[in-house]
């Protein structure tokens, strides 16, 4: 056993509870007011064991107790938990130094909570294999781990969980499970379903690898107290080994209802949450979403958000897992007061919607709304005219011609759920509106609705909305993909932001481009809140192949694409825009 002294800031600060006013602009200084909770403990002890499942095999667990002088405080408190990668959170579990927020959690143990990291099982310090990613197997390690925890000594029999990426998908499939008690769950950058967070539009793009470490990786790691040689380390890696490869997994399911014959399973459907959204709203949990702004899961949150009666989100201007300064460990200390502890906190009583207008003013603005259509823009049509201007209108001559770059590179790449949508110069179509004369905000998802053809059966087709300052510097706000033979709309299963298309893409849905002959492609610019300033210009691009794309099968794709604005088929977008008067 270890003692640890941690702090935190003795006065946590929060959300305000403002009046539920649709799209209701917080005044400057008072986007967050104080939430006093006096700090009971100034050290915490932590213990780290094994923990054995229903079939064996054993999950590494870290528990952290509030302390004094060195020993544990007897007495029961509410439990917290993350179910990671590793029992003692590495920088690579996936939500590592970019999360400081979700990574100081353990902090809480200094307001009277037990605060524990599970390993889940082919990961980290635990036993057995990772047969894909989070598949029902964690769902019920997860319920196993949730009632034992409830059930210890120091437990009052009320249990919360948190995680961002990886761990935020893992906390969402624990609350699908409705283990009894589990009340809350504090999530960040998940999804709602895998095919569309992983195949987005169809098109392998940006995520895609997983944890895939070898038996060195994993045996740099913290053993578990009872085994300091690391023999029981060793052994939990060589398991790790007979793994599912999730990179191969996910690139041999190219529809949503595809077979894995690596999992025995169309894992899509059961490693998604969505597929168990009946049990997710009957479990009674509470939920609160974090997203980010330019985080590739921001629509996902947002639709969790609109399929679970009762949860809250907050979305920042915030690449993934990342808070920069938003106080993100005090805010879920209100939320699991609220509803671990029955603390009149205020938070029920605020607007369910926090999220940060990118560009507003002179640095940005928080606003708060009671329902996301009353903060969302109206959307409004801007044709992709045959001069090549944004708002254009239709004409008489022929389509623009895109000849595809494969060979794109982005000028500051980042990697995996990091990386961002960039602009090259030439490597796409761009059609720009005139300058603004006055500040124009959009907030909410765009649709792009295009005409195309190719030379080939397929291609893969990305739309970028940019702002184009007076001195040319492009910056791209949101994007949007498709893959051309994935067209096929169809009514979503779920609640989506107004006016967003879904596809089925399913393998039946699958039709082939006939060389030469249009087709119309609608589908979503992902979700923004971002002010174009006046003088500036609102832009599209349209490119054919994108940096963060996995896997590409260049020799099923187009070399060359036209996009039409004639009469008959004018290309357009559709921008949702905020009117403030």
């Amino acid at each position: 056993m270890r003692t640890v002294a941690v702090a935190l800031a003795a006065v946590c600060l929060s959300i305000v509870s403002a009046p539920a006013v649709a799209g209701n602009v917080v005044p400057p200084g008072a986007a967050f007011g104080a939430y006093a909770s006096s700090r009971a403990y100034t050290e915490q002890i932590s213990s780290t064991f094994y923990l054995p499942m229903r079939d064996g095999v054993r999950l590494a667990m870290t528990v952290s107790r509030p302390a004094r002088n060195g020993k544990a405080i007897e007495g029961r408190f509410p439990v917290i938990w993350h179910h990671s990668l590793s029992a003692t959170q590495e920088p690579n579990d996936g939500t590592g130094p970019f999360s400081g927020g979700f990574r100081s959690m353990p902090q809480l143990t200094d307001f009277g909570y037990v605060v524990v990291q599970v390993a889940r099982r082919g990961n980290g310090q635990s036993f057995g294999e990772r047969r894909g990613y989070h598949d029902r197997n964690e769902a019920q390690d997860a319920y196993d781990v949730t009632q034992w925890l409830a059930g210890q000594p120091w437990s009052d029999g009320k249990v919360g969980i948190y995680g961002c990426s990886n761990t935020g998908d893992a906390a969402l499939h624990a609350v699908s499970m409705r283990p009894p008690a589990l009340k809350a769950a504090f999530m960040g950058c998940f999804s709602w379903h895998k095919y569309d967070a992983f195949r987005r539009g169809g098109i392998f793009a940006q995520w895609g690898t997983g944890p895939a470490r070898t038996v060195e990786e994993d045996m740099k790691q913290k053993a578990v107290d009872a085994d300091p040689q690391k023999t029981l380390l060793r052994q939990a890696a060589e398991e790790h080994q007979r793994s599912t490869p999730l990179f191969e997994m996910w690139k041999g399911m190219p529809y949503r209802d595809s077979y894995s014959p690596l999992v025995a399973s169309r894992f899509w459907a059961e490693g998604s949450a969505a597929h168990y959204a009946d049990q997710i709203r009957r479990s009674g949990v509470a939920l609160y979403v974090v997203g980010g702004w330019m985080d590739e899961l921001r629509d996902q949150g947002l639709i969790t958000f609109l399929n679970v009666p009762g949860s809250r989100i907050v979305i920042g201007p915030w690449k993934h897992c990342a808070n920069d300064d938003f106080p993100l460990v005090e805010e879920a200390h209100r939320f699991f007061d609220e509803h671990l502890k029955g603390i009149d906190t205020g938070l029920r009583n605020a607007p369910p919607i926090h999220y940060f207008v990118q560009n507003a003013g002179t640095a940005g603005e928080w606003r708060s709304a009671a329902a996301w259509p009353d903060a969302a823009g109206t959307l409004t049509s801007f044709g992709l005219g045959a001069d090549g201007t944004l708002g254009g209108k239709a004409g008489a001559g022929s389509p623009r011609a895109l000849d595809i770059k494969y060979d794109v590179a982005c000028p500051d790449p980042g990697s995996g759920p990091f990386a961002q949508p960039c602009h090259v110069p030439g490597a796409g179509i761009s059609y720009a509106g005139k300058p603004l004369d006055a500040e124009t905000e959009v907030t909410g998802s765009g649709v792009a609705d295009l005409w195309v053809s190719a030379d080939a059966a397929d291609a893969n087709l990305f739309a970028y909305l940019e702002d184009v300052a007076p001195d040319g510097t492009i910056r791209v706000i949101t994007e949007g993909r498709q893959k051309a033979s994935l067209r096929k709309t169809a009514e979503a299963p779920w609640r989506l932001p107004a006016g967003v298309p879904w596809h089925r893409g399913f393998a039946e849905d699958a039709e082939p481009l006939v060389p030469g002959t249009p087709v119309r492609l609608t589908f979503e610019l992902m979700p923004t809140s971002w002010v174009f300033k006046p003088g500036h210009r609102i832009q599209i691009t349209v490119t054919g192949a994108d940096y963060r794309e996995r896997a590409r099968d260049k020799a099923a794709l187009a070399t060359s694409v036209r996009i039409y604005s004639d009469r008959a088929r004018l290309s357009a977008v559709m921008l949702p825009i905020v009117s403030r008067k």
